[in-house]
């Protein structure tokens, strides 16, 4: 029969979460590999350690423990017959010790299941990718090529010499805990555990050899300057039998010359004359999905602003869209002739050129309340 979880970890079932945590950290230390070597019942203790806190530490699990015990997680649900992947129950250690011991990880890799070296991963590749202003409302498939680094064929690996095909070199560190034994990935073969045997003239010491390539990126509608996508393993290969890394797109956005964007909305300066403003008037306005022609009401006042609902930019998060706010502006001349300049004093005392704002007329910072919210 299993062995309770709170027993392990020594904690009562209305323990918090961070004294499932101190609880745990305290018996990874106690049983660490490091300080019990080739004791395999402290390593039997630090396994079934790491599968308490695996379930203890999620919600949901715990959850399911509470009420069924061992039997929630039987029948492919578990843990397979009571144990852990070492690479997964080192990779506990960035949240549990914050780093403290070589970068989230002891050793340890090299007694457990025969061998631990982790698959080194290529370096990331950047690149940046300017779009304008239809292109992020609508989102766009770009084709851009990449120079990157991929295994030149007729590579052949031997194990390395330097870490004994590990994959990682130890070194003892004196802590408050006493001595402890920590990894670091192996400067020779990058954590393979392989290093170059023999290699074409083209290749570089790590077996690899530049070569372009055409990569497609799926850019959804919504995203903003400086945003960072990501395309999985199209950047530089690792060397032997590791995993390429990531391209890295950065977005750059080009300013369109009449729309503004703020958030998922757009601005529309319309600028119109006091004849249009008076008798009232249509005009043609830019969208991003094309001209579109809106109706101005005779005796539309400057300042006016008309809300086109959906005609802004798709939300990232799939909300539906924006809106396209256009600013009414009259325009007041500057310059007149005499037959204007006369008819305008004349108008200057008379009743129907006298400011009445009316009830449904609101003011700026009403209209400013209006376009936030």
């Amino acid at each position: 029969m299993k062995e309770d979880y709170y027993d392990i970890l020594g904690i009562g079932k209305n323990a918090s979460a961070a004294e499932i945590k101190k609880a745990y950290r305290k018996k990874a230390i106690q049983y660490h590999p490091d300080k019990n070597p080739g004791d395999t019942k402290a390593e039997e203790m630090f396994k079934k350690a790491a599968e308490a806190y695996e379930v203890l530490s999620d919600p949901n699990k715990k959850a399911r423990y509470d009420q069924y015990g061992h039997a929630a997680f039987e029948g492919g649900g578990g843990f397979g017959g009571g144990g852990m992947n070492m690479d997964d129950i080192f990779s506990q250690f960035g949240d549990i010790f914050g780093g403290a011991f070589g970068g989230g990880g002891f050793s340890g890799f090299s007694g457990f299941g025969g061998g631990g070296q982790r698959r080194a991963k290529g370096s990331n590749l950047r690149i940046r990718v300017k779009l304008n202003l239809e292109e992020i409302a609508n989102g766009v498939e770009k084709t851009v090529k990449v120079k990157r680094k991929v295994q030149a064929e007729g590579v052949t690996y031997k194990t390395c010499e330097t870490c004994g095909g590990r994959g990682q070199v130890t070194k003892i560190t004196n802590t408050i805990l006493g001595r402890m034994q920590t990894a670091a990935t192996c400067s020779t073969c990058g954590g393979s555990g392989k290093s170059i045997d023999s290699k074409p003239n083209d290749a570089d010491a790590q077996g690899l050899k530049v070569s372009e390539e055409t990569v497609s990126i799926n850019i959804p509608a919504g995203v903003e300057e400086g945003m960072q996508l990501k395309v999985p393993n199209k950047g530089n290969d690792a060397p032997g039998d590791g995993v390429p890394g990531d391209l890295l797109v950065a977005i750059e956005t080009e300013e369109h010359p009449t729309l503004k964007r703020e958030g998922d909305n757009l601005h529309y300066d319309l600028y119109i004359s006091y004849s249009d403003a008076v008798l009232g008037t249509s005009k043609e306005i830019d969208t991003v999905g094309g001209k579109v022609r809106i109706k101005l009401e005779a005796g539309i006042q400057s300042g006016k602003i008309l809300r086109l609902r959906g005609k802004g930019i798709s939300s990232l998060n799939g909300y539906g869209s924006g809106d396209l706010l256009v600013h009414v502006n009259v325009w007041t001349p500057k310059e007149l002739n005499k037959e204007q300049r006369e008819f305008f004093e004349r108008m200057q005392n008379n009743e129907n050129f006298e400011p009445r704002p009316e009830g449904s007329d609101k003011s700026f910072f009403e209209k400013v309340k209006d376009m936030f919210s």
